[in-house]
Order: structure tokens, then sequence, then C-alpha cells
């Protein structure tokens, strides 16, 4: 169950709740909300409104919509690096394990929820705190990459990186096009042309140790 799907379950006010599922209902609330709005025109009525419970009870868990954010931010960072760890463990066949990254962030910014847009769309990037967590979770994609990419091919630790920015940036700035506008193409499809770009150029890297791709 989601963070919105357990909203809309517990949204009845005056319902008592375990302070874990209040938390986690409130964040639900608070992502509808900014994604919707903004952090700027959001208000904290308008998340205690959603979530149904009263002003009070939101500050018992978060004494400020900074620190509603920032939980929040902190949350979806996290599954954007798990889903990209994930995807990189999910074979050793290195085509389709570039296929699997581009997916999934084609995955994230496809979440009805649009918790992509509290990450790579923020309105607050002015903000020091949403600023690092934005830079460290492109940050921490692009080493996961980076160590895939430096393992099979012996390119040193900078150079790895660099082209593992490059992949993870490229999916992220792509998949956001391909679903904002609206394109007719099937996201399977869409990830199929973009590892076949990305492929063509990661592939005249030779495995290390080897003369084959």
């Amino acid at each position: 169950m989601t963070a919105i799907e357990q909203t809309e379950a517990a949204r009845p006010r005056g319902t008592r709740l375990p302070r874990r599922a209040r938390r986690n209902q409130l964040l639900g609330a608070a992502q509808e909300v900014f994604v919707a709005q903004g952090y700027h025109a959001a208000a904290m009525d308008d998340i205690a409104e959603r979530a149904g419970v009263s002003k009070p009870v939101l500050y018992q868990h978060f004494p400020g919509k900074l620190e509603l954010y920032l939980a929040l931010l902190d949350q979806h960072c996290e599954s954007l690096l798990q889903a990209v760890r994930t995807a990189l463990a999910s074979t050793t066949d290195n085509k389709l394990r570039v296929a699997a990254t581009m997916d999934a962030y084609f995955a994230y910014v496809e979440d009805e929820g649009g918790a992509f847009r509290l990450v790579f769309e923020s309105d607050l990037t002015n903000e020091p705190a949403v600023r690092e967590r934005v830079e460290r979770v492109s940050l921490q994609c692009a080493e996961a990459i980076s160590d895939v990419i430096a393992e099979d091919t012996g390119l040193s630790k900078d150079e790895s990186m660099l082209l593992a920015v490059g992949l993870g940036g490229v999916s992220q700035v792509v998949a956001r096009y391909w679903l904002s506008s609206e394109s007719t193409i099937p996201r399977e499809k869409a990830v199929q042309l973009l590892t076949s770009l990305a492929w063509r150029g990661i592939a005249g890297f030779p495995l290390h140790g080897s003369e084959s791709h």
C-alpha cells in the first residue's frame, strides 16, 4: 500500500491510528498537496484538511512545512536509489542491465503519485537541505551505475563515474520528457529506443580482460 493509498484508507477525522500509520497517512496527504500545488503554494492547513486531521495533530508529527517536505523527499529519494540498485542487480547481461536501469527511471516518473516531481522538479531547490538531498541521490545512483561500469570495463573510477552520470542523467531527462509530452510511444518501446542509443555507446568499451563486448 502506497502512502497515498494509506491516506485514503485512514482519512476519516477522529480515527485513532498507531504513530507510524498516522505518519504515513500525513506523508501521503502532504505528497498529494505538494505535487498538486508546489511547496510555496501549499499550506499546512491544506495538508491537515487533506489528511482529515486537525493542525495540532499534524504538528505533533512534523514541526513545520519544511520538515514535512524533507521527510517526503528522503522517502522518495530512497525509493529511486533502491529502484536503480535493484535494476543493476537484476541480471548479469549488460545490455539487459542497461535496459532495466533505464526502465527504473521510467517507472519512477510514471508512478501515479507524481513523487518524482518532488525530486526532479522541486520549486524549493534554493533551499540548501533540499538541494543537498537531490544532488546526493543523483550522485548515489551514478555511483551505483559507475561501480558496474568500472567492474566490467576496467575503466578508472573517474572515467566510470563520468559515463554513469551521463547514463543516469539521460535516463531521467528522457523519462520526464516522455511523460510530460504525453507521448504515444508505449513505455516499453521508449525504454527500448533509449537503451539502443545508450548501448551503442557503452558497448564500445570492451569487457575488462576481454576483446569481446
